[in-house]
């Protein structure tokens, strides 16, 4: 069964992504600028899903396809990590420090594309635990 569902990309507007990813690229003194080949696509699939009710981990997985999709030149994976971190805040306030900081963790894993499977089991097993 699917866990947190609800419409986790709806506060985040594509300028929203797209002003996170500036935002990261001032502070490195990095050039930010839209992809020729990823931006179109991942800004289509962001907003496809902007308003749709996604579990956790779908929401997630929409994270790491849209940093795989590199619509920035640079910190693509930094932008998405960045909103999945607001996704686990949303939760935090029902949580222990370091159930939130393993979370986090997971979290930043999937986004960046490193996850393994034993994470991902761990991610459903604590939101699982946490819906009863």
């Amino acid at each position: 069964m699917p866990h947190f569902v609800k419409p986790w990309l709806a506060a985040f507007d594509w300028n929203f992504v797209t002003e996170i990813n500036r935002g990261l690229c001032r502070q490195k003194n990095a050039l930010h600028k839209p992809t020729s080949d990823g931006h179109l696509p991942a800004k289509t699939l962001w907003e496809k899903n902007q308003f749709v009710e996604l579990a956790l981990a779908d929401a997630l997985d929409v994270c790491l396809k849209c940093h795989r999709l590199a619509p920035f030149c640079f910190y693509n994976g930094n932008t998405f990590a960045a909103i999945a971190r607001d996704f686990i805040a949303e939760l935090s306030p029902g949580l222990a420090a370091d159930q939130t900081h393993i979370l986090r963790s997971i979290a930043g894993h999937i986004v960046a594309g490193t996850a393994t499977d034993i994470e991902r089991k761990q991610l459903d097993d604590m939101l699982a635990a946490l819906e009863k």
